[in-house]
């Protein structure tokens, strides 16, 4: 009779340790619900509630090589392969005992590392140095009701009222409503439209923008009521050609 009462009581707790070794299995396989419920909860929330990614800003950009550029091309260990390269008009230069590499549309760096790959059958790990003696200078174009219309050197950091002002300034007959046009990478002029009486006012000096390089500032004679952002650009002897009101 006690050997029996043993034998259930040790079965009994085989049992219990065997369910209890059960339900911890599947507690390690299944997440709690409140687990699942996060989890679903972090899936579901909308791409546009999300926080935006940053966005890298390039900063100082570098020169971009143009056409008619000169170069001087300076070879430390080999300097018999010194030389002084004109860009052509299909952006290439033509090199001593190498194959002609294009430059246009390159930084100084970029063509360094062109000039290195030409250069790799000729010389074992070549060093080469690039200088501009040569290039296009920063320039703005003023045009239209203007004492002095015309292509400037943009030799340091004016605005839209001193750019007026060193092409003469506005004629009489002038708005002062004024259009600057800025050429964007994507072979677009950006529009922008500026009440130059307001800020010879003293109001909204936010608005009289400086000027970057290649960008155009067109003086109407008559108000332009409508006009598109963004118009395509042509370039003739490097200046825009005016826009039509």
């Amino acid at each position: 009779m006690i050997r029996a009462k043993v034998f259930s009581a040790v079965l009994a707790a085989l049992l219990f340790c065997g369910s209890a070794a059960i339900l911890a299995a599947q507690g390690a396989q299944t997440p709690p619900a409140a687990n699942l419920v996060a989890a679903n909860t972090t899936t579901a929330v909308p791409s546009a509630t999300r926080s935006p990614q940053p966005q890298l800003v390039q900063r100082n950009s570098r020169y971009v090589i143009q056409r008619e550029d000169e170069l001087l091309l300076t070879f430390p260990l080999t300097p018999e392969l010194n030389q002084t390269v004109t860009v052509q008009p299909d952006g290439y230069i033509n090199l001593q005992n190498a194959v002609s590499v294009h430059a246009q549309g390159l930084t100084v760096p970029e063509l360094v590392d062109a000039l290195q790959k030409a250069y790799v059958g000729t010389l074992h790990n070549p060093i080469i140095e690039v200088d501009l003696k040569d290039f296009q200078k920063p320039f703005f174009t003023v045009s239209g009701q203007v004492g002095n219309p015309g292509k400037y050197d943009l030799r340091s950091d004016i605005t839209i009222a001193e750019a007026l002002a060193i092409a003469g300034g506005m004629k009489p007959t002038a708005k002062t409503q004024v259009l600057l046009f800025h050429r964007t990478s994507s072979g677009l002029l950006e529009t922008r439209k500026v009440n130059m009486k307001d800020i010879l006012r003293g109001k909204h000096q936010d608005e009289d923008a400086s000027i970057q390089p290649g960008d155009m500032i067109y003086v109407p004679e008559k108000f332009i009521t409508s006009f598109d952002k963004y118009l395509p650009y042509s370039l003739t002897g490097g200046t825009f050609i005016t826009p039509v009101p």
